[in-house]
């Protein structure tokens, strides 16, 4: 990983959009700071298209999207996605309704073979609002034991599910996606973007193990710099880490990219 000082400008106005991660990237420990949210405004005056790309539920990207200064939100690690048409928010699902009615059957037999297994295992506080995975609470009110996680992510997967873990939660899903597919079919879908090229005129920030498919696959990544708990289990890190964590990374990433393309 290199320091922010080493992106350039060259790559900064290449940029169509960024893409970024909510929980411990833009929010600091759940909340947004002025400093964070001014930042969206701040790219957003500049011409780019800006995308939230989070593990929470469709019906957070619903609210951020009707809120926040952004083009859309991508939910559930890929699954859903949101943006605003006129007045409303309209959601994107590449699977039928029936299936969609199979999947969810599953995962709740699924929930419920978790609950005799692991005592003590709590589900997260946002499982009403989602419509494509589970989640378990393994670091927002409780904080579980990594070997703890590993065993439940094993038992899990055991079922055929997929599992995706960030700095909150233990998400199973029988959805095939990632942050990386999901935000890249979203782009094509809602704004006509060609997948290759995306790979390379969008950055992606983030800063936990549910980044790593758009660590991986997109040119210009950052990390906020509580990345570095993660680095070990990162395939491919972010190209370039902020010196600060969680919403101050953010800001000091979003003022490194906006000064470089303000910059003439």
């Amino acid at each position: 990983m290199m320091p922010l000082a080493r992106f350039n400008q060259d790559a900064a106005r290449r940029l169509k959009g960024v893409l970024f991660d909510l929980d411990d990237t833009l929010l600091s420990h759940g909340a947004l700071t002025e400093e964070a949210f001014g930042t969206l405004f701040r790219l957003r005056a500049l011409g780019l298209r800006l995308v939230a790309v989070t593990g929470r539920p469709a019906l957070w990207g619903e609210l951020v999207v009707r809120q926040w200064p952004i083009d859309g939100a991508v939910t559930e690690n890929g699954a859903v996605g949101l943006y605003r048409e006129g007045r409303f928010v309209e959601r994107t699902d590449f699977v039928s309704a029936d299936l969609r009615k199979e999947r969810r059957a599953r995962l709740e037999g699924l929930v419920a073979r978790v609950a005799e297994h692991f005592a003590g295992l709590t589900l997260a506080d946002d499982v009403a609002g989602r419509v494509t995975d589970m989640a378990w609470d393994i670091g927002e009110r409780v904080k579980v034991p990594a070997s703890r996680v590993d065993e439940l992510a094993t038992f899990v997967e055991s079922f055929g599910a997929k599992t995706t873990r960030s700095s909150v939660h233990l998400h199973a899903t029988y959805d095939g996606v990632d942050k990386a597919s999901g935000v890249v079919r979203f782009l094509a879908a809602r704004f006509g973007e060609d997948a290759g090229a995306a790979l390379h005129r969008y950055a992606y920030l983030g800063d936990s193990l549910n980044d790593a498919s758009c660590f991986a696959a997109f040119s210009s990544t950052f990390g906020v710099a509580n990345v570095a708990a993660y680095v070990p289990r990162l395939v491919v890190p972010p190209r370039f880490v902020a010196s600060k964590e969680m919403g101050a990374g953010f800001a000091e990433i979003g003022a490194r990219i906006a000064s470089l393309r303000e910059t003439r």
